[in-house]
């Protein structure tokens, strides 16, 4: 699969990015390496990577718990005093191996570990490929409250293997394919389509669904890196989503969803807002709400958990001045940016949901 550029980094793709990895790491361009895996990748993917890594140079593994629980100040902590016992400085370099919690927080342990190593993403999750290590965004929780702590700064450069992907369960595996979705939505709607009859494709299919749902989130960053105007779009179906994420972490009785499985939720819901607003057609919201629960199990929601799920709204990053935004469809390939809306209408996007 052909490279991509994205604004001072590049996106590589199978062996490419390991003549890449090896061309960067030559003796003494860097004085150690750090590979941050959590305790899953560490078994599943580590072997892989060390086997294609070519290089002299030191290597210290670091290892995080798996799960969105852990990605917080805590955790950090943790990795920037391993760092510093094993006597990283300014000339190591972090190597990410993992999902959206280790490429978030690697990449801001990295930002911050003396202000500031150079990091590579080495996504292995369908999550992390076509989503969370794109695009410069890292950070952490703030107790149950989503990527509220983070900062802005892209990578030395990404490397997708979809070798990887064989190591995933299949809930995984749905949880990535919610942001391929979400892609065709707000930007392709012939990329939407190409998701109506997904037990028809096949492996290179999936492989060419990857990059170009790639190439559409990298688009929008390149145009828009700090998120002050077309990259709010990447935030469809997060607005409800995190708070569904934010209050299912939280709740001790409850099963964690996976990010996916969240923003699947909120995508409906936020569809059905769109309709309400006249802003897609009716047939449009019904074969959004068909295609995604057809992938994704029905979530059960009580009165009780809506309430306080919209209650976690005003925590939510894009709002100004105390107002919730959303980002909503304007047809299904389209968004329209910065829109309101009241709790009554949520309420009765979430009754649609439950029906």
């Amino acid at each position: 699969m052909q490279t991509i550029q994205a604004n001072n980094y590049h996106i590589y793709f199978e062996t490419l990015g390991y003549d890449f990895l090896a061309a960067t790491l030559v003796s003494g361009a860097y004085s150690k390496i750090f590979i941050l895996v959590d305790e899953h990748t560490s078994q599943f993917c580590l072997p892989h990577l060390l086997n294609n890594l070519a290089t002299e140079i030191e290597i210290e593994i670091i290892e995080l718990e798996a799960g969105e629980i852990h990605k917080n100040i805590a955790t950090c902590t943790e990795v920037w005093g391993a760092l510093s016992e094993l006597g990283a400085d300014r000339k190591s370099i972090i190597l990410n191996l993992g999902g959206g919690v280790v490429s978030d927080l690697g990449g801001f342990v990295a930002c911050t570990f003396k202000r500031g190593i150079e990091f590579i993403n080495i996504p292995t999750t369908l999550l992390a490929m076509v989503d969370a290590s794109i695009g410069g965004k890292n950070g952490v929780d703030l107790e149950h409250l989503k990527n509220q702590i983070g900062i802005i700064r892209e990578p030395k450069a990404v490397l997708v293997d979809t070798a990887f992907l064989t190591t995933l369960p299949q809930n995984e595996m749905r949880s990535g394919l919610a942001e391929m979705l979400k892609h065709g939505l707000i930007s392709d709607k012939k990329y939407w389509d190409k998701f109506k009859n997904l037990k028809a494709l096949i492996t290179d299919d999936l492989n060419q669904l990857i990059h170009k749902s790639i190439q559409i989130k990298n688009t929008i960053v390149c145009k828009d890196l700090n998120e002050n105007g077309i990259r709010k779009s990447l935030n469809f179906g997060h607005t409800l989503g995190h708070a569904i994420e934010s209050y299912f972490l939280e709740n001790k009785e409850k099963t964690n969803l996976l990010h996916g499985e969240a923003i699947a939720i909120g995508m409906i819901l936020e569809s059905y807002i769109s309709k309400e607003k006249k802003l897609i057609t009716n047939e449009e919201y019904h074969e959004i709400k068909y295609i995604i629960n057809d992938i994704f199990e029905r979530v059960e929601l009580t009165p009780s958990d809506i309430d306080e799920i919209i209650k976690l709204l005003i925590f939510d990053k894009k709002n100004e001045f105390g107002k919730v935004q959303f980002t909503l469809l304007d047809g299904i390939g389209k968004v329209k940016l910065n829109q309101e809306t009241n709790n009554e209408l949520i309420i009765k996007a979430f009754k649609d949901y439950n029906i």
